[in-house]
């Protein structure tokens, strides 16, 4: 016989989960002490909501499950804003919360919420535990959910006194299981729409971000030269340092990408999920769309693709790779005009000596201290869209850029799960000071685990994003200001080293000693998002028209 707690962890070793992200209560002690006795670390992280960001970012690195740990009422409240995150972000992530004993209870209701029809809309699958017996099928079951194509956030909930039974139940192993492939008429007919097109073009989405499709792409575009464009979490998917690259949809419309997108007859669109904000505004206008990605194609007033090709991406984007010859009239001249323009408008700013910094200066400098496979995880704010626009990747999953729930209080959490889940690279987390103080006491947990880590602080003192909203809407200045502590002193009381730029040209030497140096780095980065205004709302107008 075994105790269900330890066939609960042992389910989890069969998974292939090497860590456990949470805070525990006393309903987890079973859990926790099968755990102490297993080959999986826990992590012990200072706020549920932190746990569920890295379970859900190592998922996204991994392509498997990445596990969180709860107790119930508060715990479990506090993972859904990560529940939300992984679901929305198609990231693979197993929530396991506590509960009170179910078969004699003796405290009433106290901290008793439903927590598996509170996780109801926001995951693929929630369940809670009656018997160790179902231990090994539910488990199976979460996991396989949480992997399989469109990946998300899956819970369980483990109440005390199942957790305490003995059980002779067995472990139901992980099955290999094919993705079905795209039909072959399908996939003629996509063929037949890009071969009679004057101007195709390729665009990448956050469907796309996987190892095995970004190699069919490079394949594709090797042997065809259509040039692609991205969705934000799209990035990296091919080599933005190519010729064919034309940019990434980060602003919601006029930016060069769109003079691109406009005059394109036949759009390809690999991996695309409506989640993200539309990278662009379908028209009934005579241009074909081809929907390819692992489901048909959900309808909305912007996108309603006349191709669909609904299968495994990979071997889809291999057969139309076989399927298709570069075709003699394909005229991809004016798409080559608004790459120029665009990589001229995008060198622009990168080596302003002004202070504090502009965002170009900013992701340049960034740019310049990281290889091309070490990895920036963003929290969310302004700054955001200048590293979507102007950061150009080399490699998938190399900027951690939340386009689906968008949270602030992301960036450090997922940049300690990056850091974990690929020691061999360099990771810099990009916080603004809103966003990197509602979590800001992970850093206690990356000094605790001895990460080497980089911390970029960009100061303002207010919430940016809303604040420059605010005064493009034309609203008064109002609610939006704060005061911050001394990030220097504050880092140094974890433990850390703190730092703080005090003009445009420190930056650059301080990342790249930092990055080079063992240990946490907090680096005090005063920034000035003027110019962001000139770009979002003013430049875009003019600088398109001179690419026609």
């Amino acid at each position: 016989m075994t105790k269900a707690s330890d066939l609960f962890v042992a389910a989890l070793e069969a998974e292939g989960v090497k860590h456990v992200f949470g805070v525990p209560g006393e309903e987890n002690l079973d859990l926790v002490e099968s755990l102490r006795r297993s080959t999986i670390q826990l992590v012990l992280t200072r706020h549920e909501q932190a746990a569920g960001f890295m379970a859900a970012t190592c998922g996204r690195l991994t392509g498997h499950v990445g596990v969180c740990l709860a107790t119930l009422g508060p715990g479990a409240t506090n993972l859904v804003t990560a529940a939300a995150y992984a679901q929305l972000g198609a990231m693979p992530m197993l929530m396991i919360t506590g509960q009170k004993p179910i078969r004699n209870r003796r405290q009433g209701h106290f901290q008793m919420v439903d927590v598996v029809d509170m996780m109801r809309p926001l995951t693929k699958y929630t369940r809670q535990l009656v018997s160790a017996e179902t231990i090994p099928a539910q488990v199976r079951e979460a996991v396989r959910r949480a992997e399989e194509e469109r990946p998300g956030a899956v819970h369980l909930e483990l109440p005390q006194d199942i957790a305490s039974e003995t059980t002779d139940a067995r472990l139901i192993p992980p099955a290999y299981a094919r993705r079905p492939l795209a039909e072959d008429k399908a996939i003629a007919r996509a063929a037949e729409a890009l071969c009679r097109a004057q101007r195709p073009l390729l665009m990448l989405g956050a469907g796309a971000n996987r190892k095995m499709t970004a190699k069919m792409l490079c394949d594709f575009t090797a042997k065809l030269g259509i040039p692609f464009f991205s969705t934000q979490m799209g990035k990296g998917v091919l080599d933005e340092n190519g010729p064919l690259w034309l940019g990434t949809a980060a602003l919601s419309d006029h930016d060069f990408v769109h003079r691109a997108i406009d005059a394109a007859d036949c759009i390809i669109n690999i991996g695309h999920d409506v989640i993200e904000k539309p990278p662009f505004f379908m028209r009934e206008d005579g241009r074909t769309v081809i929907h390819v990605n692992y489901a048909g194609a959900e309808v909305d007033p912007v996108y309603f693709p006349q191709i669909e090709v609904v299968g495994d991406i990979a071997n889809a984007v291999w057969q139309l790779t076989e399927a298709l010859e570069p075709q003699p009239h394909w005229d991809f001249s004016f798409f080559e005009r608004v790459r120029r323009a665009m990589l001229e408008q995008l060198s622009q700013g990168a080596d302003d000596p002004r202070f504090p910094l502009r965002s170009q200066r900013l992701v340049a400098d960034v740019s310049r201290a990281l290889g091309p496979e070490d990895i920036v995880s963003l929290d969310n704010g302004l700054y955001k869209l200048w590293f979507a626009r102007h950061y150009r990747c080399h490699c998938p999953n190399t900027l951690l850029l939340d386009n689906a729930l968008a949270t602030m209080g992301a960036g450090l959490p997922a940049a300690i799960a990056a850091r974990m889940a690929r020691p061999d690279r360099k990771v810099l987390a990009v916080c603004g000071d809103g966003g990197f103080m509602m979590n800001s006491q992970e850093l206690e947990t990356a000094l605790r685990l001895e990460l080497d880590l980089t911390v970029l602080v960009l100061r303002d003192d207010a919430y940016g994003m809303i604040k420059w909203k605010q005064a493009h809407e034309e609203y008064p200045a109002f609610g939006m200001d704060y005061g911050n502590p001394d990030f220097v002193k504050y880092a140094e009381s974890y433990g850390a080293r703190g730092h703080r730029v005090a003009a445009a040209d420190e930056l650059l030497p301080l990342l790249r000693q930092a990055l080079d140096a063992p240990g946490v780095d907090v680096i005090d980065v005063p920034i000035d998002y003027g110019e962001d205004d000139r770009l979002l709302n003013q430049d875009i107008p003019r600088l398109s028209s001179a690419v026609q």
